[in-house]
């Protein structure tokens, strides 16, 4: 274990002071001090560096006496600044009674916490706050043996970030809030934002985000899972990334859910339908073991609550050695003692043997509150690139799966569907082949997905404006290549319905 965790974590900033946050977050504005402004400074390399921990370009990048150059130095480099430096671009005095500055060596200053720029979707410049030395998700371990840190932005909290559905909601529920990012989007479009965590340091320090980005607060509640939701409580969005990792034993609060395997996600996902209104969203970020014996699909349908529709989308998939590796070093276990090292591995192994687990897979996974009579349930593996951000692209999805709901085959053919924006069609096929081989339809946009289609069917899309009914399209296609119109009309209706479902098509109301 690293040596880090035998000190208590430090105090926080008061987080009942705004009128001083207010002061700090108009200093750092002044002085450029925003995700752009660092863009500028440091260059898209060293920016790039920083935000995989690696702090040295950076350095390099601020060895001038600039507010902005200062400004990173001392709150994303931790760096002690002299006093009077520090005081031509911050409220010095009010940022040491209030907890953001400490006193570092006969006349320099320090930041108790990391604050770091961060630009929300529509321009906003927020800051979020964080443990020191903990901004970054990732490899790295940089301060992360320590119980009860909160660590700050890192990738899975702009995945989620990215896949929320952003349409109004009455009231949103952020569960595991941590640095408080989840929140801080909720709060731009939902009327009321409850945050929780079983952490009451991430609770301090999602106000601290909050404020420091000119945000009204959110209530926030301590308790693990939905112990701190009140039985009559229901939501329009429910947003997680929680600690999701499977490990032996609940060892790191922000990581670690203390239930065994993958218990965690289930009861995470079977407990939330229940808390939703009726349209409402629930998305997660999960982890969950793949079974000798088991399909990992069949597991993951068996989470699904009643009454909700369901889209579960795997990332990525690693053995389970890779797996231990990668948590290991994320709680920086490779840089202390070999020996607790390797035993701590084995522990990890042990725990996945007696699992009969093979593998770890990490998706999304999203419901949506319906009283259809037969919810719609999909589990696919989508390990491509995707175009973030993808929540647009998500509530869609279930839009047109109501649409396939609502119309058997004879209303499908008399409703107008249009081709989505930017698909290619390619051909392949040998050189020289009068006829291509297949037809493939390519999406760049959303989850730029590509699905092979018949002649008919790549005709078809192709048509599709919306001006003409599918049933009338597929009469003129039967008419072209010299088929019986009755019968493309039995047989492609399961195809326009696949067209539809992954996004190159659609209904026009």
């Amino acid at each position: 274990m690293s040596n880090a965790s035998q000190s208590p974590l430090p105090p926080l900033p008061a987080s009942d002071r705004p009128d001083v946050a207010a002061r700090l977050r108009d200093a750092l504005l002044a002085a450029s001090f925003t995700a752009d402004g660092l863009l500028e400074l440091l260059g898209a390399p060293a920016y790039a560096a920083l935000a995989r921990s690696e702090t040295v370009p950076a350095l390099r990048a601020t060895r001038g006496d600039t507010p902005l150059e200062m400004l990173v130095r001392l709150f994303l480099l931790q760096q002690p600044v002299p006093h009077a430096r520090v005081a031509e671009a911050l409220p010095v005095d009010a940022c040491l009674e209030s907890g953001w500055l400490a006193r570092a060596g006969a006349d320099g200053l320090a930041a108790t916490v990391d604050v770091r720029p961060y630009g929300g979707p529509g321009g906003e410049d927020w800051f979020i706050v964080s443990d020191l030395g903990c901004a970054v998700g990732g490899a790295g371990g940089i301060g992360r043996g320590e119980e009860g840190v909160v660590l700050g932005v890192g990738g899975a909290s702009t995945t989620l970030a990215g896949i929320t559905v952003r349409t109004p909601a009455g009231a949103a529920l952020d569960l595991g809030t941590g640095s408080g990012i989840q929140a801080l989007h909720a709060a731009q479009h939902a009327t009321h934002v409850v945050a929780t965590d079983l952490n009451p340091r991430a609770l301090h320090i999602t106000a601290l985000t909050l404020a420091l980005s000119g945000t009204s607060a959110v209530e926030r509640r301590e308790g693990s899972l939905f112990e701190p939701v009140r039985s009559d409580e229901t939501y329009d969005l429910i947003v997680s990334n929680p600690p999701f990792v499977i490990s032996p034993g609940a060892r790191l609060t922000y990581r670690d859910g203390g239930m065994g395997g993958d218990d965690l996600c289930r009861t995470l996902v079977q407990q939330a339908g229940e808390r939703l209104n009726e349209g409402g969203f629930a998305q997660f970020l999960a982890n969950w073991q793949h079974v000798e014996g088991e399909d990992w699909q069949d597991r993951l349908r068996s989470w699904v609550p009643r009454g909700c529709d369901a889209w579960i989308v795997q990332r990525e998939v690693q053995d389970v050695n890779q797996y231990a590796e990668l948590w290991l070093r994320d709680a920086g276990d490779h840089q202390g003692d070999t020996a607790e090292y390797q035993a701590r591995y084995d522990a990890w192994l042990d725990e996945f043997e007696a699992r009969k687990v093979k593998a770890v897979g990490f998706g999304w996974i999203t419901l949506r509150r319906t009283s259809a009579a037969v919810p719609s349930l999909t589990v696919e593996e989508w390990p491509h690139p995707v175009e973030q951000p993808l929540g647009d692209t998500i509530r869609a999805h279930f839009d047109r799966l109501d649409h396939l709901r609502d119309h058997d085959d004879a209303a499908l053919l008399e409703g107008h569907f249009r081709l989505a924006a930017e698909i290619v069609q390619e051909q392949v096929g040998l050189p020289g082949a009068e006829d291509p081989e297949h037809v493939v339809l390519r999406q760049n946009r959303g989850m730029r997905r590509a699905t092979r289609v018949d002649t008919v069917g790549a005709g078809f899309a192709g048509v599709c404006d919306g001006t003409m009914s599918a049933g009338r399209i597929l009469d003129a296609i039967a008419q072209l290549i010299g088929e019986d119109p009755v019968m493309l009309r039995d047989r492609t209706p399961a195809q326009i319905r696949l067209l539809v479902e992954q996004g190159f098509l659609e209904p026009v109301r």
